[in-house]
């Protein structure tokens, strides 16, 4: 992808002496600790913690308004316009604050692990931590390809520039904002690391589907026979966890791309949740927690400086950044073929879905662009415990252009490659949040098994009779009566009637897709 100039502040700003360029994982860990912006635990890990923000910042969001971009933007509480002037103003504060620092710190690397499709990208923080970061979670280049290396957008970070609402026209003291004809995305008030990631996400959610490729929100494994498998699910539905499997290989855990030649991963490592993480449970993750690694908001034990995952005082949203080489069972470089199983991953608080059911290619349109499960605890700021929503293509937050543009590209791979889809319910059996059990990890992973060998293709199977789905009647090592949702309540008529409030949830939510077809909505929604 092509890059655009630098501007001349910029370029100034980044040959003064102060800037440190590329520093390798040991010198960013000794920075971190000589500047006292985090401490190490037992394992060797650097451990931060981010203040107030503990997650995304979803209001603080914008989209500068451009001649060449403003009519592609699907505008709207996701994607808030910002207006030039005022942009070009708070980037020339961000300049002159950062030329008042000691030290200033920039990571060259990549977005994308298609060379063909790759973003050179360029981040420039404030905190050691944070370079350490994105050093991290992007995709680090070569020697060779540093020394060519010219940057197709540039990330600033600077935690501690707080904005002035009334003069600089944001929201509030933090700021999130792209500009596509600046290449520039620029982040402030907030130190919550996951902004840098998700901002580099939503710009290849507009670059890529320009170029044709299909852009995702979902992890990807593949099996010993090249099967590849998709897991879309908005943070906390166990996309990291399930794709994290000793048998098969992880592409990568939470942006892909699916071009021409297959899946390829956007980054360079994981940003897993790690609250109540153990390694009987999750032990890939667990283990990948080594020196190097960056753990947010996790408390630790002050004299053994271990980690007390179980811990959600500072906030539910805990994270454990590493490169994905820190996992042992990955695809190198992170690049695999078409894909046969793609799985909707969905918490939810109502209990009433099935906890797997087979799609059909409308079906798989119409929960791709519904995208329902519950907010969990933590994932954004003032959410403490969950709450139903919708999420269009399990991602909206991260979608800058309209929804069904990204649908239509699902549909498309889906026929041309007989992907078979299915449906997962992480979240509640046996009752609503508060009543039910959330779902066993272990029948996820079964069910999920069944599925990714093939053994779901021709089950036997029976139909819900509000939501339409297909539910196979048996499948080993999940209790039968499990599979069917109405099974697991104590009082069948408040099943249904929780069953239906959902579905009417769905069809309500439906509406605001004008320019869908008819077929989606009367074969892929709840019965009428």
């Amino acid at each position: 992808m092509n890059s655009v100039d630098t501007p001349n502040e910029l370029n100034q700003l980044l040959n003064e002496s102060h800037v440190h360029v590329q520093l390798s994982v040991p010198q960013l860990v000794e920075k971190v600790l000589t500047r006292h912006e985090g401490g190490l635990t037992s394992t060797g890990a650097i451990s931060v913690a981010t203040g107030k923000y503990t997650g995304r910042s979803p209001q603080d969001k914008f989209i500068v308004v451009e001649d060449s971009t403003k009519n592609k933007i699907e505008w709207g509480t996701t994607n808030q316009p910002i207006s030039e002037p005022v942009f070009t103003k708070l980037y020339q504060k961000v300049i002159n604050y950062l030329q008042q620092k000691d030290e200033i710190f920039v990571f060259k690397g990549f977005a994308g692990a298609d060379k063909k499709s790759r973003l050179p990208i360029r981040v420039i923080n404030e905190l050691a931590w944070q370079n350490l970061f994105v050093h991290q979670l992007f995709i680090r280049p070569t020697e060779e390809e540093l020394l060519e290396h010219d940057a197709g957008f540039t990330v600033i970070s600077v935690p501690n520039f707080k904005a002035n609402p009334a003069i600089d026209g944001t929201n509030s003291e933090a700021f999130i904002i792209v500009s596509f004809e600046k290449r520039i995305v620029l982040i402030g008030g907030t130190e919550y690391a996951g902004e840098m990631k998700k901002s580099i996400f939503s710009v290849m959610n507009y670059l890529l589907p320009e170029n044709n490729i299909f852009s995702m929100h979902c992890s990807a494994n593949v099996g010993l026979e090249g099967d590849v498998a998709l897991f879309f699910g908005l943070s906390g539905t166990g996309k990291t966890t399930l794709s994290a499997d000793p048998n098969r290989r992880l592409i990568g855990d939470d942006e892909h791309g699916w071009s021409s030649n297959g899946v390829f991963n956007i980054e360079g490592g994981c940003y897993a949740k790690c609250i109540n993480l153990s390694r009987e449970k999750e032990p890939q993750i667990f283990d990948a927690i080594r020196f190097g690694t960056v753990l947010e908001n996790v408390t630790l034990n002050q004299e053994s400086r271990i980690p007390d995952y179980d811990d959600g005082t500072l906030t539910e949203n805990t994270r454990a950044a590493y490169p994905i080489h820190a996992i042992d069972n990955i695809v190198q470089p992170s690049i695999a073929g078409h894909p046969n199983t793609i799985i909707f991953l969905t918490a939810d608080a109502f209990g009433v879905l099935p906890p797997i059911s087979k799609l059909t290619k409308e079906q798989a349109m119409y929960h791709f662009l519904s995208g329902y499960t519950s907010k969990l605890a933590g994932t954004e700021r003032g959410i403490t415990s969950p709450q139903a929503t919708f999420s269009t293509c399990f991602g909206a937050p991260f979608l800058p252009l309209p929804a069904t543009r990204y649908a239509e590209m699902l549909g498309e791979k889906i026929l041309e490659h007989n992907a078979n889809v299915f449906l997962v319910n992480t979240g509640w059996t046996g009752g609503e949040y508060g009543v039910g059990n959330r779902m066993k990890l272990s029948y996820t992973r079964a069910m999920i098994q069944a599925a990714l060998e093939g053994e779901l293709n021709h089950v036997e199977t029976t139909k819900d009779k509000i939501f339409g789905l297909n539910i196979p009647i048996h499948i080993a090592g999940v209790p039968d009566e499990v599979l069917q949702p109405s099974k697991t309540w104590s009082d069948p008529f408040a099943y249904e009637k929780k069953a239906e409030e959902l579905a009417a949830q769905f069809r309500e939510n439906f509406k605001k897709f004008t320019n869908v077809s008819e077929e989606i909505e009367q074969k892929g929604g709840p019965i009428a």
